[in-house]
């Protein structure tokens, strides 16, 4: 098992440098002229201009910016954004809010993509399951600004059972309207998963074995069928929190979260070399790390991979 860990953490430096190279490649080749683009209107003189490209490293070919940025995360040195806010502070401010909204998220899907899923495999073709599965594809088929704005309309404003938005320093509290949009935009594909696993299992010979030994149906449904069932589920949601950790910029904007997703937006339309790349980093490492736990997780779940 140690020797498994250790080569999946080695595999994380290729990927590391393959995803910064080609983002700090794709920001670097957007047309315009960031430093430009920072003064507006006010275009100050050339010289003012030249002073901060040499600040940002901008007049310098693409590789060495590349090399300068990579031997500045080694030294713990992310670079300055163009507001003049080292990089490092945007990262502590805005990446524990993400990880809180997308955990809250992830928790939520859990739970009723396993409930329902489960209930739904064992009543399959019954009542239950066909209106699940009509009300998962209709969550499936609505965009999420949608499912934002009606949730914010509706429980938020009508009702006054959640905060439409949320407030300085991202209370739990405040963060439940947009953890709950984002958890059930996101369990439908889980439930789906976990019933079509529940269906399959039902019929294996473990499971005939089980009942024949006398085990009570309290027993063999958890510890034998669900247990066995989790892991399409378990890999789904690695895929989803990647996913909120980064694509939750819509559901952050109408919520008004001070998250990830609202400063790497507008980083990435100022051009910032510095700020987009090291979120990404971030978020490529915290991707990484979800996945190697995952992966420990189905020696867990079914035995017959860790005798594998």
């Amino acid at each position: 098992m140690l020797r498994y860990v250790l080569f999946r953490i080695l595999q994380v430096v290729p990927v590391l440098l393959g995803t910064t190279f080609l983002i700090y490649f794709m920001v670097f080749a957007m047309p315009g002229d960031p430093v430009a683009a920072m003064f507006g209107d006010k275009q100050p003189s050339p010289a003012v201009l030249e002073r901060v490209r040499e600040q940002y490293n901008l007049d310098k070919p693409f590789f060495v910016q590349y090399l300068l940025y990579l031997k500045g995360i080694f030294v713990g040195d992310f670079g300055i954004s163009f507001s003049g806010e080292p990089v490092s502070q945007i990262l502590g401010r805005t990446f524990p809010v993400t990880i809180k909204l997308a955990a809250m998220a992830i928790a939520i899907e859990l739970v009723l993509a396993v409930i329902i899923g489960l209930f739904s495999g064992l009543r399959k073709g019954k009542l239950f399951d066909n209106v699940n599965l009509i009300i998962g594809l209709l969550f499936l088929s609505i965009p999420i600004f949608v499912i934002a704005f009606l949730a914010q309309f509706g429980l938020g404003l009508k009702l006054g059972w959640f905060k439409p938005t949320v407030g300085a320093g991202a209370p739990v509290q405040d963060l439940l309207l947009p953890a709950i949009v984002l958890g059930v935009s996101l369990y439908a594909t889980s439930m789906r998963l976990t019933r079509s696993s529940v269906i399959d299992t039902l019929n294996q010979d473990f499971v005939r074995t089980a009942y024949a030994k006398g085990l009570s149906r309290s027993r063999v449904i958890p510890v034998h069928v669900l247990r066995n069932s989790l892991i399409p589920t378990i890999t789904n949601t690695a895929t989803d929190f990647g996913v909120l950790m980064v694509g939750a910029t819509v559901t952050e904007g109408i919520f008004n979260v001070p998250g990830v997703g609202n400063v790497l937006f507008q980083a990435i339309l100022k051009g910032e070399n510095s700020t987009v790349v090291s979120f990404v980093t971030l978020m490529v490492l915290i991707y990484l790390g979800v996945n190697l736990v995952v992966d420990l997780l189905y020696a867990v779940l079914d035995p017959r991979i860790r005798y594998a």
